[in-house]
């Protein structure tokens, strides 16, 4: 069997911030950004909470079988919840998306790979 990468993207909203709390996630900002974005088996995340109380957890993780998606995503959620619960961040509206990489489409540049090397 081959091994396949998923990319799941666990999104929420911050809710019911005390002043420190919001403090806090001001001054962790720097390391949170966008920027610094990054689909990892440890998961990353992103927030702008100066914009607006929305976050982006991004974790990758590999499976056999195509319904390993479901495993993989289940344990993002479960890691995302942890590490608020761990700080006390209230949350709300968590929803995941997942992507299996060997299901998506290939781009131009792949598609152009493909077709040079003679596949």
């Amino acid at each position: 069997m081959t091994t396949r990468t998923f990319r799941i993207t666990v999104r929420g909203a911050f809710d019911a911030l005390t002043d420190d709390q919001r403090a806090a996630l001001l001054a962790d900002a720097a390391e949170h950004d966008v920027l610094r974005a990054a689909f990892t088996p440890e998961g990353t995340l992103t927030y702008d909470i100066a914009a607006r109380p929305a976050f982006v957890f991004r974790f990758s993780a590999t499976g056999e079988k195509e319904e390993d998606v479901l495993e993989a995503t289940e344990r993002a959620e479960e890691a995302a919840k942890s590490w608020l619960a761990a700080r006390g961040y209230g949350y709300k509206q968590l929803r995941s998306s997942a992507e299996d990489l060997s299901q998506a489409p290939l781009g131009a540049r792949q598609r152009r790979a493909v077709r040079t090397s003679g596949l």
